[in-house]
């Protein structure tokens, strides 16, 4: 974990390079700011208090062929977003977003990865992979309280702001892809977790909503 954090924390910037063509780039680098610094604080955390939960975040390999197309199409339409952002930044320059709008997205950002610490903090079988542990059980307390897959939706959250927050407006249209894969994935999940995963039938009776209250 130590070594995959060091890693991000060294290659971001490179990839903010690459897009912007400059490290005259203060909108990458509150982004990065934003991205490693609660990260760090959020590792030590677990590390201290739930090493298994970390385990679990280790684990890319899907067994389900068509979790593993999700997970592709999902990398392929991050990577086309980059790609697009680059783009943006070199053609309109990078001061096209005003810089309120830039910190306000940067702050939905942090607002999305703190819903996401706090999935964690309530399930601490929320792998990376789709699958049923044995000891597993439904969780109904914090944001499970709201919606089904409260991880996705602070997720989406996240990559829907990443755009503005590195001050690109075309890639926002790319992003937007990432919310039929996201559907996808949880009608995925949901069959898994319905055959799997005692005491899910009746959650999902109690909390309709899987990824938004009130509409889906």
């Amino acid at each position: 974990m130590i070594i995959r954090l060091g890693l991000a924390a060294l290659l971001i910037p490179l990839i903010l390079y690459a897009l912007a063509g400059t490290l005259h780039y203060w909108q990458g680098w509150l982004y990065w700011a934003v991205l490693i610094i609660p990260m760090l604080a959020a590792v030590s955390y677990f590390l201290r208090n739930d090493p298994e939960l970390l385990e679990r975040r280790m684990k890319y390999k899907e067994k389900d062929n068509q979790q593993r197309a999700v997970v592709f199409l999902g990398n392929a339409v991050s990577a086309a977003g980059f790609l697009v952002i680059g783009y943006d930044l070199r053609l309109h320059g990078l001061n096209q977003v005003p810089p309120s709008v830039v910190l306000a997205a940067d702050a939905g950002v942090l607002f999305g990865y703190f819903f996401i610490l706090w999935v964690f903090k309530e399930n601490s079988y929320a792998a990376r992979t789709i699958e049923v542990e044995e000891s597993q059980k439904v969780i109904t307390t914090g944001p499970y309280s709201i919606i089904r897959h409260p991880m996705y939706l602070g997720f989406l959250v996240m990559l829907r702001l990443t755009p503005i927050a590195l001050g690109s407006w075309w890639a926002e249209s790319v992003f937007l892809l990432y919310i039929p894969i996201i559907m996808w994935r949880i009608a995925g999940e949901e069959k898994v977790l319905h055959r799997d995963l005692p005491g899910y039938d009746a959650y999902c009776r109690k909390m309709p909503y899987r990824l938004l209250p009130f509409v889906w």
